[in-house]
């Protein structure tokens, strides 16, 4: 999971539909979308995700539904996002099948650590910065925190919370494989151009780092 991961906020969008922003996302060089809703019932999420997995099946990019296993599997999601309180990552997994991709959120040192027995596909560092767009997170990790797993997790890392153009290529640096960006993509007054931007850096800081 290397690269520009974008992360879906219907309200952040503002006057903007938000399958547009997907669409500008993509084009602008995101690899990976996942769709959040929090507000809207599972009709309208399942409806939602369906229309917008067909806008994006011409790009070969991937769609994660976030949280909800349910709408994933209803829509066929390319995979789902996890956190720490919704369904245990064993029971996604044998629902979701083998080829899901399937991310988990690390909030503590703890969550790291018995992550580091599980298959799935990428850790989503939460926050790395503190940020509006989720207010039940724990302490932020900083480019600090963010090192430390690096050096001692197996998994591609994703780090979100607080990223932007001004600060992607610091948490690429610290070992981000992707960078994942809510507000930066989706309160843009040109989602296109603030993608484009933020691809560049971090295809940019991955060349630059080398790998791990």
């Amino acid at each position: 999971m290397k690269g520009l991961y974008f992360v879906t906020d219907r309200g952040l969008c503002g006057a903007k539909p938000l399958a547009d922003c997907v669409l500008q996302a993509i084009r602008g060089g995101a690899v990976c979308v996942q769709l959040r809703e929090k507000d809207v019932s599972t009709r309208f999420f399942v409806e939602e995700a369906r229309r917008i997995k067909a806008l994006m099946a011409p790009f070969g990019v991937p769609l994660i539904i976030n949280d909800r296993l349910d709408v994933a599997l209803a829509v066929g999601a390319d995979g789902v996002h996890v956190g720490q309180n919704d369904m245990p990552y064993e029971i996604a997994r044998k629902l979701m099948g083998p080829k899901a991709i399937i991310g988990l959120s690390v909030e503590t040192w703890e969550d790291v650590e018995r992550a580091q027995g599980l298959d799935c596909d990428y850790l989503g560092v939460s926050p790395v910065f503190a940020t509006p767009t989720k207010t039940d997170t724990k302490e932020p990790w900083g480019l600090e925190g963010l090192a430390r797993i690096r050096a001692f997790s197996r998994h591609p890392l994703v780090g979100i919370g607080g990223l932007d153009a001004g600060n992607a290529e610091a948490v690429v640096t610290a070992g981000a494989d992707g960078v994942a960006v809510v507000s930066a993509i989706c309160a843009a007054a040109d989602p296109y151009t603030a993608s484009r931007e933020l691809a560049d850096i971090i295809t940019s800081a991955l060349a630059k780092r080398g790998g791990r």
